[in-house]
C-alpha cells in the first residue's frame, strides 16, 4: 500500500493545486510512482480523459506532473456550478442526474463509498498518492459532511502540509487559527506549515515560525517564493494584464457562468476580459467562451449590452469566435426539449445560421480533425450537451465541429487556440502579433518542481513518504 501526502489550506485559492503538481513532479523525478488525488472538486474548468471522462482540470495537470495517464479515480467527483444555488455532480467522469437532484448534504453519503474506492486503488497500485484538499478544514459548519479534506487525510492516513498564502497578509493567525479548528486527531495528521507566495527575505519571518511551532507543536517546512510560473487555472478568472488599446487586444466576454477559461492562456497579454459594450472599443478580435449555462449566459449577453455590440463589431469585420457554448450562443436558435438547462427555447445572436438542440446525454471526448479552411491538423477535447446542425450560409469547416460565416467562426473544440498553427492564423485575421509563447507545460512543470524542492526542508518532507 502506498504513502500519501496530503495539501491542505487555510483558505481557497492558498495554491493547493500549485503546490500539488510541485510534488507530483519532484516524487516523480525521483523515480517513484506518484498520482495525484482530489476527493471533489468544485470547478468549471474541467477536461476530458483519453477514455472519454470528465475531470478536473487540476488534476489533469497533476496526472502530467507525475507523468502519469489521467484516471478519473484521481477526481472521482466532481461538481459543476450551474446556478447560486446548483451543481451538476459529475461521478467517475459521467454526470449523475440522480445525485444532482439531491440537495449539498443529503447527496455526501452516497459519494464517500466512491471517494473511499478510488483513493484505496490508486493506494494499492502507486507509491505516494499526492492529494489535494479543497478549500479549508476550519470550517466546522461543513465538517460532518466532509469528504475531501480531514476525512480523506484520515482514511489515507496521510501527512498533511498545511499550506497558508502570506501574500494576503495574516498568515500565522490563518495558521494558528485553522489548528485551533481541528479537533486532536485531526491535529496528529500534521506534520508542517507552508507559507505559499513569499515575496522578500525569508530570515525577515523569524521569529514567527518558532513562535508557531510553540504554540502548535508542527513546524514551518517550507517558504517558497511567489513564482511566476503559470499553469492552467482551476477555477476563477485569471488576472491577465491587458494590452494597450493602442495596439489591440482580443476581448472574452467573462460570463457569469464562464467555463474552460484556461484554455485562453496562449492569447498571454493580448487577452482581455469585458463585460459592457464599451470596454469593447478597439478590440481586434472577440471570444464567446464555453458556458455552463449557456442560455442563461445568453440572457446576461443582452442585458449587458455586449450582444448588440458583438453584433455590430462583427458586421464591421471584427473576427469573431465562439468556443462550445459560445458556439450556440452564435447560431439562431437553442432549443431544450429534455430540461438540460431549464430553458426550453431561446434566440441566439444570428451570426452563423446554427441551430442547437441540447441532448440528455453529454459528448467528453479527445478529438482531431483537419480544418478545411486552413488545412490544418487540429487537437483538443469536447465537453457538451448541444448537438448544433447548419443551414445555409454556413462553411461547415470540419464535421459538427467547425463553422464559418465570413469573419465569424465558432466550434465544439476546447483547446482550439492551445494549438501553435491556429492561434497565428487567429490573430493574423485580427492583425495582431503573436505573443511570447509560453514554455511548454513540461517546462514549466520541471522549473515549479526546481523552485518548490529548493524551498522546502527536502529532507523532512521527503521522509513523510
Amino acid at each position: 500500500m502506498g504513502k500519501a501526502i496530503m495539501i491542505q489550506g487555510c483558505t481557497s485559492n492558498a495554491g493547493k493545486s500549485y503546490l500539488c503538481a510541485a510534488l507530483c513532479r519532484i516524487l516523480a523525478n525521483e523515480g517513484l510512482k506518484v498520482t495525484p488525488f482530489k476527493a471533489q472538486n468544485m470547478s468549471n474548468n474541467a477536461g476530458v480523459t483519453p477514455d472519454g471522462l470528465e475531470m478536473g482540470r487540476a488534476q489533469l495537470v497533476q496526472a502530467r506532473a507525475a507523468r502519469v495517464v489521467p484516471d478519473v479515480r484521481m477526481n472521482p467527483v466532481l461538481l459543476k456550478p450551474e446556478a447560486d444555488t446548483r451543481s451538476q455532480v459529475v461521478l467517475l467522469g459521467k454526470a449523475n442526474p440522480e445525485l444532482t437532484a439531491l440537495g449539498w448534504r443529503e447527496r455526501k453519503p452516497h459519494l464517500w463509498a466512491h471517494v473511499q474506492t478510488a483513493l484505496h486503488s490508486l493506494m494499492a497500485e502507486y507509491d505516494v498518492v499526492v492529494i489535494e484538499g479543497a478549500g479549508s478544514p476550519a470550517e466546522v459548519n461543513l465538517r460532518s459532511s466532509d469528504i475531501v479534506n480531514m476525512r480523506v487525510a484520515l482514511e489515507a492516513q496521510a501527512s498533511v502540509l498545511l499550506a497558508a498564502d502570506i501574500d494576503r497578509g495574516g498568515a500565522f493567525a490563518h495558521l494558528l487559527g485553522t489548528w485551533h479548528c481541528l479537533d486532536t486527531r485531526e491535529r496528529g495528521t500534521l506534520r508542517g506549515f507552508l507559507l505559499n507566495r513569499f515575496r522578500g527575505d525569508p530570515r525577515l519571518l523569524s521569529p514567527a515560525p518558532e513562535w508557531l511551532e510553540q504554540q502548535t507543536g508542527v513546524p514551518t517546512l517550507g517558504v517558497i517564493p511567489m513564482l511566476e510560473i503559470p499553469l492552467p487555472e482551476e477555477d476563477g478568472v485569471v488576472s491577465w494584464k491587458p494590452s494597450s488599446t493602442a495596439d489591440g487586444f482580443v476581448a472574452v466576454a467573462r460570463l457569469p457562468r464562464l467555463s474552460n477559461l484556461d484554455e485562453f492562456a496562449p492569447l498571454g497579454d493580448l487577452l482581455r476580459w469585458v463585460t459592457t459594450p464599451a470596454e469593447l472599443a478597439g478590440a481586434r478580435a472577440i471570444l464567446l467562451p464555453g458556458s455552463k449555462s449557456t442560455a442563461a449566459d445568453l440572457g446576461w449577453l443582452r442585458s449587458s449590452g455586449l450582444a448588440a455590440e458583438v453584433v455590430r463589431q462583427a458586421g464591421r469585420g471584427v473576427p469573431v469566435l465562439g468556443i462550445c457554448g459560445g458556439l450556440q450562443m452564435l447560431g439562431t436558435r437553442l432549443s431544450d426539449p429534455y430540461g438540460v438547462e431549464g430553458q426550453p427555447e431561446s434566440l441566439g445572436l444570428g451570426l452563423l445560421n446554427l441551430a442547437t438542440e441540447f441532448a440528455p446525454d453529454k459528448t467528453t471526448r479527445l478529438t482531431s480533425f483537419t480544418d478545411a479552411e486552413t488545412g490544418l491538423q487540429l487537437e483538443g477535447y469536447e465537453i457538451h450537451h448541444g448537438q448544433t446542425r447548419g443551414g445555409g450560409a454556413v462553411d461547415e469547416l470540419a464535421p459538427e465541429l467547425l463553422w464559418r460565416s465570413g469573419n465569424v467562426r465558432g466550434t465544439y473544440l476546447h483547446g482550439l487556440l492551445e494549438n501553435p498553427a491556429y492561434l497565428e492564423r487567429f490573430l493574423g485575421w485580427a492583425g495582431l502579433p503573436v505573443p511570447d509563447s509560453l514554455d511548454s507545460l513540461d517546462a514549466r512543470l520541471d522549473a515549479i518542481a526546481g523552485r518548490v524542492r529548493a524551498s522546502l526542508n527536502w529532507e523532512v518532507v521527503r521522509g513523510l513518504v
